[in-house]
């Protein structure tokens, strides 16, 4: 059963502008990039559903992240069908992340207040998943959708509209400031808080430092 309302979940998102993604196979490995994200600041994290047994090593990481990190919101992307969206509920996910949009999905996070985050494309999509009941919306890959240009250009006609980019964001100042003088309401960032070095050596501090820069950067964007 998820802790925090979809409303908190919104909330958070929109007060700590980012989103950090990350999966990996080995449980010991997220457990010590979720802390490392923690410590950095970071409120809210999107497990990536991926690879074989992925719901198995969600199941253990959100247990201890419980008990380890109680003020994270642990939530899951890459989602795309109703019954990995009811696994992962039902698995204590506070939120669902897709690259699409599905209505199949919308009914069951809907049916359990989850917030549900689609990945849209247009104004169509944007204004179906409104329909659908989606607080924020996703834009993947931002970058390739059209950048900030894109999100500017749809808070024009929309500016009800709360997005998250995903794809093209990185932890830079110019990059970030970018984003959200478009208008954004937060970004999802993986690799770049995450590349292999810092994994391959287990220096998460080095994740730490980048999420702790993030949050200065936003703080800044934002005052």
């Amino acid at each position: 059963m998820a802790r925090f309302s979809r409303i908190e979940v919104a909330q958070k998102m929109a007060e700590t502008g980012i989103v950090p993604v990350f999966y990996n196979k080995d449980i010991e490995v997220c457990k010590q990039v979720v802390k490392a994200c923690y410590e950095g600041g970071a409120r809210v994290f999107e497990f990536t559903n991926r690879g074989d047994f992925a719901t198995l090593v969600f199941e253990k990481l959100n247990q201890w992240v419980i008990k380890q990190c109680p003020d994270m919101i642990m939530g899951v992307g890459s989602v795309i069908d109703e019954g990995t969206t009811a696994i992962y509920i039902a698995l204590g996910a506070n939120f669902i992340v897709s690259p699409i949009v599905d209505e199949g999905m919308a009914k069951v996070c809907n049916k359990r207040k989850i917030l549900w985050s689609p990945g849209c494309g247009s104004v169509t999509e944007i204004t179906k998943a409104h329909e659908l009941g989606a607080e924020i919306v996703k834009i993947f890959p931002g970058s390739q959708v059209g950048g900030s240009g894109f999100v500017k250009a749809i808070l024009g006609p929309m500016p009800w509209a709360s997005i998250m980019p995903t794809g093209g964001v990185t932890p830079t100042e110019e990059n970030l400031k970018e984003w959200f003088n478009a208008g954004v309401t937060c970004v999802g960032m993986g690799s770049q808080l995450f590349p292999p070095g810092i994994i391959n050596n287990k220096d998460y501090s080095k994740t730490t430092e980048l999420v702790a820069k993030v949050m200065e950067i936003l703080h800044k964007l934002k005052t």
